[in-house]
């Protein structure tokens, strides 16, 4: 089974946060894909779907960014999963609203959530895409530039970075993740 982890802050007030990014896309696919992500598993919402011939599952973990980990291991534990199959689905603060950057290991960044996830399955070693949030201006505190709402201006571009998100985790269900990267990297270049 394939597993797309979809990072975010529970509750409304976070719904449509830069920091939400990863939920945003994980609700377009469960769209794309008509199912709901709403059974209570692993301390996350789960939904499942055939996609052609794939299995795959999504989720959203409620365990609040900083112990994203916490579910993931919890879901891995309990369907016997493979990291491998894993994409974790994520805003960066060093890619440009609009744009997304497909990786499979490296360092947290910075990123509580990833860091969260390293601590829990032991490996920097797994497929990301980085949904683009951008930097904020000089002065601003990270911390609420992430728990801010994303700009009107920015609404097109954020549309648009979600859709391609979605586009290569439904490529990476049928080819390798290099394959993916090859592809959807070069788009962004």
């Amino acid at each position: 089974m394939r597993w797309i982890v979809g990072l975010g802050n529970p509750g409304s007030s976070y719904a449509h946060t830069r920091h939400n990014a990863g939920f945003m896309v994980v609700d377009e696919l469960a769209r794309r894909w008509g199912i709901d992500v709403s059974a209570q598993k692993c301390k996350a919402l789960v939904g499942e779907a055939r996609v052609g011939d794939t299995k795959a599952a999504l989720l959203k973990p409620m365990t609040y960014m900083n112990l994203s980990g916490e579910s993931l291991r919890a879901f891995m534990d309990y369907y016997k999963v493979k990291l491998e199959d894993l994409i974790v689905v994520y805003d960066d603060l060093d890619t440009d609203v609009g744009r997304i950057r497909l990786r499979y290991q490296g360092s947290p960044g910075g990123h509580n959530g990833i860091k969260s996830i390293i601590q829990h399955v032991g490996t920097q070693s797994f497929n990301r895409v980085r949904v683009g949030i951008s930097r904020p201006e000089p002065g601003i505190v990270i911390s609420d530039y992430v728990l801010s709402k994303f700009a009107k201006s920015e609404q097109e571009a954020l549309r648009k970075s979600i859709e391609e998100a979605c586009d290569a985790i439904e490529y990476a269900l049928g080819h390798s993740f290099e394959q993916t990267m090859a592809k959807y990297n070069a788009k962004g270049s």
